[in-house]
């Protein structure tokens, strides 16, 4: 930060203070000297993107055009300079003031050819490209080198005056060997521009396709500025050269701004782009638009009267307008996006969230109106599942997905990942910052939307379930009252009518007097086995173990006589703890429910239930080593349905699950701490 604006306040004062000499000079001291239109349109808008770049951008890339433009307005100093006091070239110290204008026309070179060849980040990739970027800064040395090598003065071939004729009495005769070699590789500057270029060009053909991408423009805007200075350098002078040259040289800011708001050159954050391009727009914007009203009037100002002069920049102040209007819309929309588009959509969003009432709705109208929106060419919205997991096809969308997406925004609502709104390449140019930010703005927003939308139809889901599963109890209910009934019917009933016919015909044989007392003996069988099928009955409606001895002596009561070896595993705690009514009852049925499942289904050799307490619940595991499940169909009736409506009756959770390598487990949750309880 300190080393940008120290190069800031050392090269300002000195563009600043040569222009105004150069202005100052052939604008009003020498006005028939016509010298105006290099500085004013060649030198000055260069400068001034310059020092605003060094305001912007802490980049190699700044530092280099900043110092190139600076030493151009030194250059041009020293040219009117020399042509207005064409008496200094006679005096016995200007061999070595003549380095002054020398070393300024290479910095210039120099750093306009090391900024090109390493545009936009400031560095080359290539370990040969950094070499030869190295290269181009020799010529830098010309002033020293010739005021020691050749006995004559070497003038700058933009002054227009030969220094052969004017001796260097600084020259270091033994060193005259090395002149030759001096003029050919340092002075010409066509060395190092080919190599300068050649770097640029060789990243622009053949380098990685974000290099190529991102050099293009640049490259295409110094090739036309090179074709335009060939023609200004070895063709009589002509207007149409000479505008094409300084159009050439208005472009390059034109193409570095362009790669400030695309791809970020001159290590410009994204953050910082819309804040630091705003500020500087309309200042760069009127600079450029006073070159261009002014260029006619200075090119032409030999054949124009004052008159003709005025009318001219007035009509092109008029005709400009418009143009200089597009631009500042052009970048403000490139910094900030399409605000009436944004607007717009955000203004829509809300109206057609609040009109959706199903989650695809709403994610469908959302892919919309971000696909409008930010001129996408698809979107899609894919939602998480429970383990945040993103499914694999979209649940709404906008425009048919082809390819991959190029940008994406994930939905989260209250540090919850509900899903992810994935673009499609857009359809005119890239995505900018600012759209993208407002990609992230609109996700926050229908998270929330989306939230609510999937939380009622889970509830409606749950709903559904819950409604099922009522029904499928008083189902049960009833099925079981009419089991009751049968076996009362059919087994206790038909034995206490044997029993009554048995005691009629006691009693007649008894006033006949050939009653026995065996027959009485049978009959007391009889109503024992009708008391013993009371019991069992009574025990399968609720076992009288279980609450006389709790779960785990009624669970191995009633497995006694279970066909395959079985093993239930419970610690003391377990065993000794009674749990809540409703638990060991819920808990009793559902291991019960299970084995049975096993002895009908599974074809198991061997099975085992387990019991532990942990953290205020009750967990039950019923395994087998028999067939398995295979792939699990949720039933609406029979043994797994009712221990799941038995379990979420309190708020329990089951889990079925094959094991390794066969079998079955059943997990059932059920909470025995709850909130009643703890109230009470």
């Amino acid at each position: 930060m300190l080393r940008r604006w120290g190069w800031l306040a050392t090269l300002a004062p000195i563009g600043v203070a040569s222009l105004i000499y150069v202005v100052i000079i052939r604008g009003f001291v020498a006005p028939d000297d016509h010298g105006l239109g290099w500085p004013l349109l060649g030198v000055l808008p260069t400068f001034v993107f310059g020092m605003w770049l060094l305001t912007a951008s802490t980049s190699r890339s700044a530092v280099f055009i900043a110092t190139a433009s600076t030493a151009m307005a030194v250059s041009s100093a020293y040219e009117t300079l020399v042509q207005e006091n064409i008496t200094l070239i006679q005096q016995p110290w200007f061999p070595l003031f003549n380095v002054v204008g020398l070393t300024a026309d290479a910095v210039a070179t120099a750093g306009f050819l090391a900024m090109f060849a390493t545009y936009p980040t400031g560095v080359t990739e290539r370990r040969w490209q950094r070499i030869a970027v190295a290269f181009v800064w020799v010529p830098v040395l010309v002033g020293p080198l010739t005021l020691l090598t050749t006995p004559h003065v070497v003038m700058s071939p933009y002054i227009g005056i030969s220094g052969d004729a004017i001796p260097n009495s600084f020259v270091v005769p033994w060193l005259d060997w090395a002149a030759p070699a001096v003029h050919y590789v340092v002075y010409q500057p066509w060395p190092s521009v080919a190599v300068g270029l050649g770097v640029l060009v060789s990243r622009a053909l053949f380098g990685d396709a974000e290099v190529r991408a991102r050099t293009r423009v640049m490259t295409w805007v110094i090739t036309a500025a090179l074709g335009s200075f060939v023609l200004y350098t070895f063709t009589p002078p002509n207007v149409i050269v000479a505008v094409a040259v300084f159009a050439s040289l208005m472009a390059i800011p034109l193409a570095a701004i362009h790669g400030i708001l695309r791809y970020g050159a001159f290590d410009i954050a994204p953050g910082d782009r819309g804040r630091l391009v705003a500020r500087s727009s309309n200042l760069l914007i009127t600079v450029l638009y006073g070159i261009g009203v002014a260029t006619p009037g200075v090119l032409l100002a030999e054949t124009l009267t004052v008159i003709g002069a005025v009318l001219l920049t007035t009509l092109l102040a008029i005709c400009l307008l418009p143009l200089r209007g597009w631009l500042q819309r052009w970048i403000h929309r490139k910094v900030f996006g399409d605000r009436d588009r944004h607007l717009t959509m955000l203004s829509e969003l809300g109206a057609q969230l609040d009109r959706a009432v199903e989650p695809r709705d709403l994610l469908n109208r959302l892919a919309e109106a971000v696909r409008d929106g930010l001129d996408a060419s698809w979107v899609r919205i894919r939602l998480a599942g429970p383990d945040g997991t993103l499914a694999e096809s979209p649940a709404g969308g906008a425009g048919e997905a082809i390819g991959d997406p190029v940008d994406s925004c994930d939905l989260v609502h209250a540090d919850e990942t509900l899903g992810r709104i994935e673009l499609g390449p857009r359809r005119r140019g890239e995505y900018t910052e600012a759209e993208r930010n407002l990609l992230r703005t609109v996700a926050g927003q229908a998270a929330a939307s989306v939230a609510n939308v999937r939380l009622t139809a889970q509830l409606a889901e749950q709903l559904d379930e819950l409604t099922a599963s009522r029904e499928r109890l008083v189902a049960a209910q009833d099925g079981e009252r009419k089991r009751l009934e049968r076996d009362l019917h059919d087994g206790i009933q038909q034995n206490i009518v044997a029993q009554i016919a048995g005691l009629r015909l006691a009693r007649n044989r008894l006033q006949r007097g050939e009653l026995a007392a065996d027959e009485l003996v049978e009959l007391q069988d009889q109503a024992r086995e009708t008391l013993t099928d009371l019991r069992e009955l009574a025990h399968g409606i609720h076992p009288p173990v279980l609450s006389d001895n709790g779960l785990v002596a009624a669970v191995e009561s009633s497995v006694a006589r279970f066909p395959i070896p079985l093993t239930i595993e419970a610690d003391d705690g377990v065993r000794a703890e009674r749990f809540p009514a409703d638990v060991e009852t819920t808990a009793y049925y559902v291991v019960r429910e299970a084995l049975a499942n096993t002895a009908k289904h599974a074809n198991a050799t061997r099975a085992s239930v387990g019991l532990e307490r942990s953290n205020g619940h009750l967990r039950i595991a019923i395994s087998d080593d028999g067939g398995g499940v295979g792939t699990l169909v949720p039933a609406s009736r029979g043994g797994l349905a009712n221990i799941r409506d038995r379990v979420a009756a309190l708020r329990g959770t089951v889990s079925v699950s094959g094991n390794d390598p066969s079998g079955t487990t059943v997990l059932v949750d059920l909470p025995v701490e709850r909130e009643a309880d703890h109230v009470e």
